[in-house]
């Protein structure tokens, strides 16, 4: 209580040794399991992906017709990136993560969580459903807009209005993505494209010979709303779940519970706030946490720092302040007494004055999010815009190298899919120093994990094509020019992942921030500038050339441009540590070329090329230890030690 309202001096109890956690912290532990459960998921999606382009490619090969058809596929690309894997999440997030904390510290008036979802998910279906019906009216205008030069218009145009209804389903599956993400709960969302590839398979088996190519833009329309099914269920447990932690189920009365997890205790036998650990009647416990103490010494709300009889605390985050002065919203940022903050950010504001608390739905930052979203995946629409002009299968060539070259990116990508939601929430709490600790690591950890695959893809790229693609309608030409493709592409996966962890660091703040969409629309004027100067003399390798290009240029820009306005990265520090692993890849690549070439057959080739990159850029990575590498054999064991499952409980 509050020392005005103290009833008389009470013995403090010395601190314990560990420092307190703020609510919104989680263990090192909890973050390795949950990027290894995304991790094998993405995995699985990705097998996946790739017997979806082998179904395509085994059925339709690599002509006008697949041409036509990936055409379409360009609605359900722009939407997977505005509503799933950018757009929607960059916005989402953080204001989950915003309304969670404000649940947290148990903010008076209805739940912020279930207030945000009834102001923005009725609003946004509307919007969706609105250009979804657009789309399929606007179909040939849309064509003619992407590719002008397609042999083959109608087919295109009956595929589009197909795909175009995955506007919908895809914007219900990001929204249900991104709440999950913020709740900490990871396994129906890494399970989306496992369900949406399985669906598309399914159906261009089914009806490849009845509808042609049209069965695969179906089993893309169908595919939306199974990324949907699969994770309403666990949305709504956690929606209709109490504000305050508990699960709706009765209980006796006097029978108390542990905070809202369903352990049971006898009446008037006392807890230690939830978590199970009984003591005796009349001693007090630190609010949850399984400290004792003396009976009536006063802790911090649940977090096991003593303190001064009449001192009162952050909301329970154990840091002390005067009798009277009040904190922001309990995270332990001090200001006079009387003066609120907007929800807990730590920014200072008239006492009284109220914030909105879903003002990450603000106009700026939505429109800020979709300019950049649309700027990054409008580098696929200048591939097909400058291909379609090209002879017959230019496209088709561009979008297999692009989705295996995309492989090692994607996992990649799981560690701040995973972190994500961590540093809004660190950011939400004030702690920004977290933040920046967090992201440091990952883009060193993301660089290490793209690169080798680099290496590994642009050593081995002709085997690689062979072994997945050449059957059925595929020739052995389209296994060549899909070989030349991807090597050059895959100079640029370091660019893509990068932007893909950068942009976070700005969005992560729930502000607009203009400064993403401005270098993404100087890397786009790059992108088109090298590919109409390139397409001529080399055709669709000279397209993946400037799409590298673009992209990099716009990954180094983002990283010069942190500061003080997204998470302060220390530049300098990440500059340094992403040399080592290219180091590390340009050795890796020039064995496993070395390898491959040593072996007859595709198969041959790419093992050896694959073992020589990976053995050459694991033994680099150790010796210029990158990211940390040396420590790594130590901490991962024990961190996977115990059963996904038990630590995951989120994702239940």
């Amino acid at each position: 209580m509050d020392a005005a309202a103290g009833s008389g001096p009470r013995p403090a109890v010395p601190a314990p040794a560990s420092a307190p956690r703020s609510p919104g912290a989680v263990s090192g532990r909890f973050l390795a399991r949950a990027t290894l459960l995304s991790a094998a998921l993405s995995m699985a999606a990705a097998v996946l992906g790739l017997g979806r382009d082998q179904a395509l490619a085994h059925l339709f090969g690599a002509g006008a017709e697949t041409d036509a058809f990936l055409v379409a596929w360009t609605v359900p690309e722009m939407a997977s990136t505005l509503l799933i894997e950018d757009g929607m999440a960059f916005v989402l997030v953080p204001a989950f993560s915003l309304a969670l904390a404000q649940r947290g510290r148990g903010t008076p008036g209805p739940d912020p969580v279930r207030a945000l979802v009834a102001a923005s998910l009725p609003r946004l279906c509307l919007a969706l459903a609105v250009a979804a019906a657009l789309l399929v009216l606007g179909a040939p205008l849309l064509v003619a807009f992407l590719a002008p030069g397609l042999s083959d218009p109608s087919l295109a145009v009956a595929c589009t209005r197909l795909t175009a209804t995955c506007v919908l389903s895809f914007g219900l599956a990001g929204y249900c993505s991104a709440a999950l993400r913020a709740h900490r709960s990871y396994l129906a969302p890494g399970a989306i494209y496992i369900a949406y590839n399985a669906v598309i398979i399914a159906t261009m088996v089914v009806l490849a010979a009845r509808w042609g190519v049209r069965a695969a833009a179906l089993g893309v329309a169908l595919g939306g709303c199974a990324m949907a099914l699969a994770q309403a269920p666990s949305l709504w447990r956690r929606l209709a779940r109490r504000p305050g932690g508990g699960s709706g189920v009765p209980r006796a009365a006097g029978a108390d519970r542990h905070g809202g997890h369903g352990v049971t205790r006898a009446a008037g036998a006392d807890r230690d706030g939830g978590h199970g650990v009984a003591r005796a009647a009349g001693a007090d416990r630190d609010g949850g946490h399984g400290v004792a103490r003396a009976a009536g010494a006063d802790r911090d709300g649940g977090h096991g720092v003593a303190r001064a009889a009449g001192a009162d605390r952050d909301g329970g985050h154990g840091v002390p302040r005067a009798a009277g002065a009040d904190r922001d919203g309990g995270h332990g940022v001090p200001r006079a007494a009387g003066a609120d903050r907007d929800g807990g950010h730590g920014v200072p504001r008239a006492a009284g004055a109220d914030r909105d608390g879903g003002r990450a739905f603000t106009v700026g930052l939505v429109c800020a999010v979709l300019l950049f979203a649309v700027g990054r995946q409008s580098q696929v629409l200048i591939e097909r815009y400058f291909a379609s002009g090209l002879p017959a299968g230019a496209i088709s060539h561009l979008n297999y190298a692009q989705k295996v070259a995309q492989l090692p990116m994607s996992l990649a990508m799981m560690v701040c899919v995973v972190t994500f939601p961590v540093v809004a929430r660190a950011i939400a709490e004030g702690d920004v120093r977290r933040a920046r600790d967090r992201v440091e690591r990952d883009l060193t950890l993301m660089a290490c994990l793209v690169l080798l695959g680099t290496s590994v893809v642009v050593a081995c790229a002709p085997g690689i094509v062979h072994l997945l693609f050449q059957r059925g309608a595929f020739t052995a030409g389209d296994t060549a020019a899909t070989a030349a493709v991807m090597r050059v592409y895959a100079l640029g996966l370091l660019g893509h992942t990068l932007v893909g962890a950068l942009v976070r660091s700005y969005f992560s703040t729930g502000r607009a921030s203009w400064y993403p969409p401005a270098v993404m629309g100087i890397g786009v004027v790059a992108t088109i500038g090298l590919s109409a100067w390139a397409v001529g003399p080399w055709g669709a390798r000279g397209i993946a050339g400037a799409n590298a290009a673009g992209i990099s240029l716009t990954a180094l820009l983002l990283l010069l441009g942190l500061g003080p306005q997204s998470v302060p990265v220390r530049i300098p520090r990440v500059a340094g540590a992403l040399a080592r692993p290219v180091a590390a890849a340009v050795g890796a690549t020039t064995a496993g070329l070395a390898g491959a070439g040593l072996a007859d057959g595709p198969a041959a080739s790419t093992a050896a090329g694959c073992a020589c990159a990976s053995v050459v850029f694991l033994a680099l990575a150790w010796l210029l230890n990158a990211t940390g590498v040396r420590s790594l054999p130590f901490p991962v064991p024990h961190s996977v030690r115990s059963p996904l499952t038990r630590k995951l409980r989120h994702g239940r």
